[in-house]
């Protein structure tokens, strides 16, 4: 997945959730973060940040805060690209055939699932979280409580009963991490609910990124420890 216009800032600080304040050739401007996710070891003072330039011209921001460096490691903390680079990963037949049906955001019970995939007589859904939380090497998600994490995870296990294959797969949104672990000390429920998706049979899937200022790729897959 490759961004059409970017550019660098410096991260000052932010307010909420959704804005930043970031310094672009010495002025300092408001953009859109797009990881609501508490990212608080990621967009500290000082730290060089990736901006894209949105392409609605009637939004209040003209930038969308996409990454960030932590130190020399690049870390894409756009929250919607996870989707689009599985979407992608997929579409050159990995874990599926070429002629694979593949579809986005499909509901099945009380859940919408990002990915649906029909395949012959396979019938599958997958779930796509987005990893941004690095500490020596080792990424683990989430850094946040997530109920609906939770929910989607238990309603993969009712698919997996049901009939249909069923993944959750996590993208870890950089290069240089060996390993990764569910955030117990966060929210230990979704860990649990991860280790039971384990012994339920459903595929729990995690791959790496390389990324770049301007794009992002699924690459290598990671050792998961639950």
């Amino acid at each position: 997945m490759r961004y059409s216009s970017t550019i660098k800032g410096k991260f000052i600080s932010r307010p909420n959730r959704f804005i930043a304040n970031v310094e672009i050739d010495g002025q300092a401007t408001v953009v859109h973060v797009k990881n609501t996710g508490r990212c608080k070891e990621l967009l500290t003072e000082g730290a060089t940040v990736i901006l894209a330039e949105g392409k609605n011209p009637l939004r209040k921001t003209k930038y969308d805060l996409i990454a960030v460096y932590k130190g020399d490691m690049l870390v894409n903390m756009d929250s919607q690209v996870p989707n689009d680079v599985v979407y992608e990963w997929l579409l050159e037949s990995n874990l599926f055939s070429k002629n694979a049906l593949i579809k986005r955001e499909h509901t099945y019970g009380k859940s919408r699932f990002d990915i649906y995939v029909e395949d012959g007589k396979r019938r599958a859904f997958i779930e796509v979280k987005g990893v941004t939380l690095e500490n020596d090497g080792v990424a683990s998600f989430p850094d946040a409580p997530t109920e609906r994490g939770v929910k989607h995870l238990l309603h993969l296990i009712e698919c997996q009963n049901d009939g249909y294959e069923a993944y959750i797969f996590f993208v870890i949104q950089m290069k240089g991490v060996y390993a990764f672990v569910p955030n117990d000390k966060t929210h230990k429920e979704f860990g649990d609910a991860l280790r039971l998706c384990k012994q339920r049979g459903v595929s729990i899937l995690c791959y790496d990124s390389i990324v770049t200022e301007d794009s992002i790729k699924i690459s290598d897959p990671v050792s998961i420890l639950i």
